[in-house]
């Protein structure tokens, strides 16, 4: 094993850990700014109004992009086996 292969899986592997979090955070973010924007314009500080919202928000974005991030996985999994047949 090469040093450039790891470098390319580890690459890889932090291509793939992006694409998989980059949309909860951002559906964290937005509900999180909106809540934010919400509390600031009714004076309402209460901080379980900041949470439960978002955990139930990123909870259902788990759900429903599970597709997506399982895609993502398998297509990086293909990827490594591919490598590691390569190698023999």
């Amino acid at each position: 094993m090469t040093e450039e292969l790891v470098i390319d899986i580890a690459r890889e592997a932090v291509f793939a850990l992006l694409k998989i979090s980059l949309p909860i955070m951002l559906i964290g973010l937005v509900v999180g700014l909106t809540i934010a924007i919400f509390q600031a314009l009714t004076q309402i500080q209460e901080m379980t109004l900041t949470f439960v919202p978002k955990i139930i928000v990123v909870f259902l974005a788990l759900v429903v992009l599970a597709p997506y991030m399982i895609d993502i996985l398998q297509s990086y999994m293909d990827g490594i086996a591919d490598k590691i047949i390569s190698l023999e």
